[in-house]
């Protein structure tokens, strides 16, 4: 039973990581300030989406406080990253930083690195300011924005989840594999899309 659901789960992510769309979310096209247009835009990009969905598999798959201290730290951290982006205040390599994310988090499950809590959650941290950034310059510093900033966070929240999820289902020998295999993917998705 549990290694259908984990083959399904990773049949999902490889889904995921090949299904056509756009890769960067982040545009700086205007914004509906909505709660739903914020709880949308993570499923925009596959840069984000995947690199968000790694966040959960990797601490899914290291397991103990890693499941909860990681996806924290990635949404505490992208808040402040996104109001440093609202500001206006610039960080270097934005993009490449991002796709470097994907890249790196799909490794990290693929090779089912062990790190310290506190490693990876700085790992994590520098990735989510990032994420932040970008899409917190595409918004201005008003009210409104901050109900759109509410779904974005949720968003971000549910796709960690889901990650973490599917790496605790996949449980036993079959089931982490299957999950590494979903990183591998997720990983091959970076390379791809920081060529493209």
């Amino acid at each position: 039973m549990h290694r259908r659901i984990a083959f399904t789960a990773a049949l999902a992510v490889a889904a995921m990581v090949l299904a056509p769309g756009g890769a960067l979310a982040h545009t700086g096209a205007g914004h509906d300030y909505s709660f739903f247009a914020g709880l949308s835009h993570p499923f925009i990009g596959l840069d984000h989406m995947l690199a968000m969905l790694a966040v959960g598999l990797w601490a899914g798959l290291v397991g103990g406080r890693a499941l909860w201290a990681w996806p924290a730290a990635f949404v505490g951290i992208m808040v402040a990253g996104g109001v440093l982006g609202a500001a206006q205040i610039p960080l270097p390599l934005i993009e490449p930083g991002i796709l470097a994310s994907v890249v790196v988090l799909g490794l990290m499950i693929a090779l089912a690195v062990q790190l310290p809590v506190v490693a990876g959650a700085a790992i994590v941290a520098v990735f989510a300011l990032l994420h932040g950034h970008a899409h917190g310059s595409e918004v201005h510093l008003e009210f409104a924005a901050a109900t759109h900033a509410l779904g974005f966070v949720a968003a971000t929240a549910i796709l960690h989840a889901i990650g973490a999820g599917i790496a605790l289902v996949a449980s036993g020998n079959t089931g982490r594999l299957a999950v590494r295999g979903a990183g591998a993917l997720v990983a091959i998705a970076g390379v791809a899309l920081a060529l493209s």
